[in-house]
């Protein structure tokens, strides 16, 4: 969560796109139903490296551009957990889906999608303190609004709601979740934008183990940072964002860097 940035809501022009995504994020506490500190020793690290490929198609569907995308986790994660340690590195859970991407004017765009979230992490053991992904299946709905203003406002929001299935090693099933990844800026007029970005996240259903209801475990969390972006004449832009969490319930409490490069192919 919160891995976009500005442009979130806009879909290129027909052709082929890549993107990059780098990021660490750290968290040392971890939160109860509650908000508060639980008394462990928690350090906890996660540096990733995703690239997506986009695919933006001639055809129309209701009137807005049909694309395809697809991204692919490179995941290392470190965690000390009361003394005890885990180290794994390698592949985590892929994103596929399709889009449709909608231009109500130069500066209004909105896309709507579909995201399926495949489990093709690897080296998964229920009895491991990490794992690269989560063991099971993932579908996500998505829609996303970009206003873009080169001298003035630019506004991004994109939602997600996800439905989560069954992880059938543990017989777990986490709860559906809602949550948005937000930037707000301001356009200099040079290629440049400034502002502010993060996340909300709210879990708006129950876990379930072995069918059974796990009540008090529903998370939540928000996050806010600074965030800038650079758009090149030739097209391609690079952004970067530090968010720090708060309001953090039953997850682990940090903060995280990123960094997005787009660029035409």
């Amino acid at each position: 969560m919160g891995i976009e940035n500005y442009l979130m809501g806009i879909l290129p022009p027909p052709g082929t796109y890549g993107q990059l995504f780098a990021g660490n994020y750290t968290a040392n506490e971890l939160r109860d139903n509650s908000g508060d500190r639980l008394g462990v020793s928690f350090d906890l690290r996660v540096t990733t490296l995703v690239p997506r490929f986009i695919w933006v198609t001639e055809q129309k569907v209701l009137g807005g551009d049909l694309g395809f995308h697809a991204l692919l986790p490179l995941n290392d994660i470190r965690l000390n957990l009361n003394g005890q340690r885990d180290h794994k590195r390698g592949i985590g859970d892929a994103h596929l889906g399709p889009v449709v991407g909608f231009h109500h004017s130069d500066k209004l765009h909105t896309a709507v999608g579909v995201d399926f979230v495949v489990p093709t992490g690897s080296e998964y053991d229920r009895n491991d303190l990490v794992n690269l992904g989560n063991n099971y299946a993932t579908i996500q709905a998505v829609y996303a609004v970009t206003y873009m203003d080169p001298v003035g406002l630019n506004a991004d929001v994109r939602l997600m709601h996800e439905y989560n299935f069954e992880n059938p090693d543990t017989d777990y099933k986490s709860g559906r979740e809602l949550h948005a990844d937000y930037a707000l800026g301001w356009g200099l007029g040079n290629g440049w934008v400034v502002g502010v970005g993060g996340y909300v996240y709210k879990q708006i259903s129950d876990d379930r183990q072995d069918g059974d209801r796990v009540s008090d475990n529903r998370g939540r969390a928000f996050a806010i940072g600074p965030s800038v972006q650079y758009s090149s004449p030739s097209g391609w832009a690079l952004s970067g964002k530090w968010q720090n969490e708060a309001g953090v319930r039953n997850r682990a409490d940090g903060d995280a860097f990123w960094l997005k490069l787009t660029v035409p192919l």
